[in-house]
This record gives structure tokens, sequence and C-alpha cells, in this order.
């Protein structure tokens, strides 16, 4: 367990129904982690464990699985992360990525890359992420791996490297040449045989293999010596490889079929032999000679996931970077200046777990007995006080109201909304004061759908919901410094706060929604008076001045005001914040932004200009139309507030020929027309 260099974390990513589910199960057999192989479509998968995923055939939460793999007499640890594929789940994929070293993406072979793949491919340059493409169902009819090699190599412009070919497509599909060893991987009636390649096998390969051994020449000096002295052997091959692919210069791509079986064994020796180990990867971005990949140093660790478990209460899966933590320590939270104690540690097999007395560094674990901490925060030992680069969270586009059926279960609701607003970031909370309707924001309808499922099904609670609605957010155009006052005096101690504001638009391009700083030199207002005051500026945003929707890309510095030693409080300076803060919102030419979807819509050739037009007529804008055989792709930018019920309209106007997949862009300026039909 000690040896680092035999651990690998790797995420499986990919677009939705790409086979990630199945390719996990599959990988659990083999290394002897299940009996059983669990299929998606029976909904007894071990990864997909929650009754909505098992319902859906769909993966919605990041399960974590460890799993062992002998390989040339070395065992090596692997901690799978199969993540979900649908776009409304984006922030699981994203937190995923934040943890891991290595990644692998499956691409389906005959429907290729999709908007989904390109998300998650490009999630995973965020964070530089060395990878291996995985081509899936080979045996599906219209499944082409030559077709998938060059359009992933035209999509993304990256440097691809086929280290098996296939032999036979669709359901002539019997097995692979592996294009480093030179061996023929052969399935016949469900039994595997590895073979010597034949003469005709062997014209086939031949442009295969000069183009590996070229590749590798071209990007590696200590290969290229070998090559040409005529000096190498399959060992240095792999050697290069795995060099080449931890410097993120070339992505090694295999085929196979998870559901028949095929190329499983493959697939996991090649995660030993080129992905990453912990040591490969180090800390990013952390310069500091107390922390390293090491159990004797000191203990870093960044909490990327939290699950409510109905018996173990809150589990927190960490990825340790840094020394060892063992059960009943106490360690420090440096996001929130808190203290927090380990009760127990556990190593996670999806849903089932295997007490720890202690866990160290490389290793991705659960803790047990955290209460304060959520996503993204930064685990450290007492004393020092480092924060790791946060998990940034997309902000929600679709909201619903939700009420019980009973008034008495209203707290019981309350409870369970915050509960899941804190296992998934990308779910948002929000009382409306006018109506005193509770407002659940999240990423799409089928997010929102999968939390109100979880509340009836999980807790046994009727509940009603409106309507899904767009989460339209407002902003300013001008940059404005206000003044606040909160005076108030009725005999004895009154109130007294006072302060001064500027308040200015941040750009677009600046991740940041709200920034708050302090320019008062000379104490005008005292320091601990700050947070009342951020806090005042952050509660007055979630209400802005033209519809009453939250107020993002927001700077706010305190620049001056006044305190009186007796009547000051933080509840007065919290008061004058708010109310300079309205003030300001009023002078600073509000406006409201509408989410912006990005949307891909495949179609039959001749569905094109009815398709076309009604884009134009949901306001929506063209960037292009690629042309396929017999069908078209057409990819476009449309605001949310017009895609509502669009999947039906779509399926009427091309008798259910065409399909769409979307995402979230960016949110623009509502025009004012449209702003009157809202109110």
């Amino acid at each position: 367990m000690n040896n680092l260099l035999n651990f690998r974390n790797i995420g499986i990513i990919a677009h939705v129904d790409a086979g990630k589910t199945t390719t996990t199960e599959r990988i659990l057999f083999y290394s002897g982690l299940s009996h059983k192989i669990g299929e998606v479509h029976h909904g007894n998968t071990i990864t997909d464990w929650m009754p909505q995923e098992q319902e859906r055939g769909i993966t919605i939460t990041s399960a974590s699985v460890t799993i062992y793999w002998n390989l040339n007499n070395i065992k090596y640890t692997i901690n799978i992360i199969d993540t979900p594929g649908h776009v409304d789940f984006t922030i699981e994929v994203e937190r995923s990525l934040r943890v891991l070293d290595g990644a692998i993406i499956i691409i389906c072979a005959s429907s290729g890359i999709q908007p989904q793949t390109e998300t998650v491919w490009n999630q995973s340059q965020k964070y530089n992420i060395p990878k291996i493409i995985f081509v899936n169902k080979m045996d599906r009819i219209g499944a082409n791996y030559e077709n998938c090699i060059n359009s992933i190599k035209n999509k993304f412009n990256c440097k691809l490297l086929p280290i098996n070919i296939n032999i036979g497509e669709e359901e002539n599909f019997s097995g692979f040449i592996n294009i480093i060893e030179m061996e023929f991987y052969e399935w016949k009636n469900d039994i595997f045989y590895i073979k010597k390649i034949n003469q005709e096998q062997e014209k086939k390969i031949f442009k295969y293999r000069d183009y590996l051994l070229e590749t590798l020449s071209n990007n590696d000096d200590f290969f290229l010596e070998k090559y040409i002295n005529n000096n190498f052997n399959n060992n240095d091959i792999k050697n290069s490889i795995r060099k080449l692919v931890l410097n993120n210069k070339i992505i090694p791509i295999m085929c196979g079929t998870s559901l028949k079986n095929k190329g499983i064994e493959f697939l996991l020796n090649s995660i030993c032999d080129f992905l990453p180990s912990p040591l490969d990867v180090k800390i990013k971005n952390l310069n500091n000679n107390n922390f390293g990949v090491d159990k004797n140093k000191k203990f870093l660790a960044l909490l990327f996931k939290v699950y409510n478990d109905p018996f173990l209460g809150m589990l927190s899966f960490v990825r340790i970077y840094s020394g060892k933590i063992k059960v009943g320590e106490i360690i420090y939270n440096s996001t929130k200046k808190i203290k927090e104690k380990v009760f127990r540690i556990l190593r996670m097999f999806a849903n089932t777990k295997k007490d720890l007395q202690e866990a160290s560094a490389g290793d991705i674990v659960v803790i047990v007995g955290i209460k304060e901490s959520t996503t993204g925060d930064t685990l450290i030992s007492i004393g020092e006080n480092i924060q790791l680069e946060k998990i940034s969270i997309p902000i929600p586009v679709i909201s619903i109201s939700v009420e019980p059926f009973l008034k008495n279960d209203q707290e019981k609701l309350i409870n369970l909304l915050v509960k899941y607003c804190k296992e998934d970031p990308s779910l948002l909370l929000n009382i409306n004061n006018s109506t005193g309707e509770t407002i659940l924001s999240g990423m799409g309808e089928l997010h929102l759908e999968i939390i109100i499922d979880r509340i009836k099904k999980e807790n046994n609670l009727k509940i009603k919901i409106s309507e899904p609605k767009v989460s339209y957010k407002e902003s300013i155009k001008n940059t404005i410094i206000q003044e606040g006052k909160y005076i108030k005096q009725s005999g004895g101690k009154g109130q007294y706060g006072h302060v001064i504001i500027k308040i200015e638009p941040i750009s677009f391009k600046n991740n940041e929604n709200f920034i708050f700083k302090s320019e008062i030199i000379g104490g005008s207002v005292p320091k601990e008076y700050f947070s009342s005051i951020e806090k005042g500026i952050l509660q007055q945003l979630l209400q802005g001045v033209i519809l009453g929707y939250p107020v993002v890309k927001i700077k706010a510095t305190l620049l001056n005001g006044s305190f009186h030693s007796v009547d000051s409080s933080e509840y007065a300076f919290k008061a004058a914040a708010m109310i300079a803060t309205k003030e300001a919102l009023i002078k600073a030419n509000s406006y409201i932004l509408e989410p912006i979807m990005k949307v891909e819509i495949n179609c039959p050739n001749e569905y094109l200009g009815v398709i076309v037009s009604d884009i134009n007529k949901k306001r929506g804008i063209i960037n292009s139309v690629i042309d396929y055989n017999n069908f078209k792709i057409i990819n476009s930018l449309v605001p949310l507030r017009e895609l509502f019920g669009y999947s039906t309209e779509l399926r009427s106007s091309t008798k259910g020929r065409a399909s769409y997949n979307m995402e979230f862009y960016n949110y623009n300026e509502l025009p004012s027309y449209i702003i009157e039909k809202i109110k």
C-alpha cells in the first residue's frame, strides 16, 4: 500500500451513454471486486447505486471505488471515480477532475464526439490531466474506429497514438491487435486467446506500427537514439509512451466493447503502464517544503465531495496530497478557519465500505465526523495556513418553487434542501421575501427533477412544485460611490452605523461573482465591523432593484464611514451597508441578464430550413452548420427562456428524426421588451 509509484487516481469521463458505468462495472469484475457483472439496463450496477440512477440508467453522483490490479507481478492500487456524462451534472465532473491524476475518456464508436465530450475534454484540459481514450461499443452498428481517430484529431487538435487496431467491426468485431507487443487478442465464444499475428494482419498493422515508432522518436530524444541504433524493446516503447503521456504530448487511443467484455484487461494494463502516479503529478501550484507527496510531511488534503449517508451522517470525500491522517486526529480547515475532528476513515468500494486506521499522501478516502467543511475546502495540519485552489462552481440557470402539501412539513423540507445544497454546490436555495416562496435553482430540468425525486422517495415527503422558470440575474453598468446611514435613538442605547461604499461591475471574464475589499486607513470604521458590512452588502445583492433577482459580478469597496463608541454595533453597520448598496444599485444603471445555451441539433438534410427558421424565431444565433453524409449538425446559441418544451416541438416538426443537446454558455443582457413581459 505504501509504494506510491503503484497508485493511480483516475476518472472515467465521457458524454451520456458512451458506456462509462458499464466500463467501470467490467473493471470491477475483472479486478475481482464484484463476483457478478452489473448491467446499466438491469439497474444493478455498483457505481450507479442511487435509486434515481438505476431507474434512469444514468450516473448522477461521482462514485469512488478502489480496486487492485496485478501486472508483471506488481500490485497496483487504482482509485476510480465514475462521473456523470449528463450536462446538468457538470459540477460532479469538475470536482472529480480537480483531484484526479489521470483520466480515461470514453467515446462511442458509432456516435463519435458529442457536445458533452467537448465539455469534459475542455474540463480535463483546464487541469492539464494526462489522458487515455477508449473507443467503446465497437460491436454497434455504424462503429468505425478510423473515423473516430480522425474526428478526434480534427476536433481537438491533439496528437493521438493508436496502441491497438481492430479486427472486424460492428457484429464482426472479433478482437484487436496490440501494436506494442504485436499480438492478436481474439475472443471466440466469450473465450479470450492471445495469438501471433499472421501475414495479412502484419500488412494491416505495418503503417500503425511505423506511425507509433515515428511519433515516439520525434518527441523523445532518448527513444530516438535507441530507434536509430535499432536497439529498443517493448519496454522502451512503453516507457517512452508513459513519459510523453505524463507531459501531455500524446494521448494513447484504443478500442474495445465493454458490454461484450472485449478490451477491459488491455485498458487496465494501459492505466497502470501509462497514467501517472501521485509522485509524477506532485502538488500542483504549491511550493512549500513542509508539504510533499510523502507520508512523513505535514498533512494537506482537498475535500471534493460531501454526501449525507442515512446511517453514518456526513461523508466527506478527500484527496490527500501530503502527510497522513489518523482516526481521532484534529485537523484544521484553512478555508473556513475552523477545526474538525476525524471520527472514522473509510475506503469506499462504491456502496460498501472498509474502516482504515490511517490514510496517507496520494490516496482518496472518506472521512466521517467532519461537520462544517464543504466542497472545495482545504484541510491541513493544525498550525499551518495554506489554501489549495478552489473548485469553480457554475451558476444555476433554472428555478422552481417548492412547497409541502402539509404546512407542518415546511421545516423538514427546508432542512432537506439545505442538506442537498451542501452535497451539491451547483444547487441554490432562496426564500422570496415578497411572496414567501421557497425557490430552488439548478443546472437544468433533469438536475432539479432528481432532487425532487429524492425528497419524495428517500424522505416520504409530499410536495408541490411549480413549472421550471429561468434563473435571471441582475448586474450593473456604472460605478457608484454611495453613503449609507443607520441611526436609531430611542432612549438608552441607540444604533449607529455609517459607511461610504463604492460598487463597480466586474468583467465576465473574471471567475469571481463578488469581491469585497476595504480601503479604510486610520480606523474611521473598526476592523471588527468589516465582516458585518460585507454580510449586509451580500444580503442586499440577493435581491436586485429591477425584478428582485440576485445581483452578480459586483466589486464592493469600503471607502470610509464613522462609528459611535457606545451606539455602534454589528447590526447597525450591516443595516447601513444594505441601505448604501440598495441606493447604489438604483443609481448604477442595473440591467437583467438571461442565460444563453449552446445548442447542438442533429437533423436530416430535408429539415434544415425548418429548424434554422425556428432558431431565428427564438432569438437564436447560428454559429455553424456541419455537413455529414445524410444529416446536418447545427451549432447555435439560444436563450434558455425560448427552449422550454423544445424537445416536443423539435420532434413534431421533424417527425421525431431530429435530436438536440444543450449546455450553459454564458449570460447576456435581456432585451427591454421581454422585461415588460416578465413583469
